[in-house]
């Protein structure tokens, strides 16, 4: 069940933060837009912060740590 709560709370974020972008487009350039884009990124840091928080997040393509060996003598 918390996997369907994530995947539809995760949706919602990011579905209004689309909206909000689509939104902020058709505004003229000024503060309006401006807070309109602010908000969408916010928006979007959200849904990323809580698939972060849910342990969601797909793993993505990290470099291997190399383990360095001091030499000896």
């Amino acid at each position: 069940m918390g996997k369907v709560v994530f995947l539809y709370r995760s949706l919602a974020y990011r579905n209004a933060a689309a909206d909000m972008l689509r939104k902020a487009r058709k505004l003229p350039r000024g503060a309006e837009r401006s807070a309109a884009r602010r908000y969408a990124r916010a928006l979007r840091d959200l849904a990323q912060t809580e698939a972060w928080l849910e342990g969601r997040l797909a793993e993505e393509a990290r470099p291997p740590r190399q383990t360095r060996m001091a030499a000896s003598g």
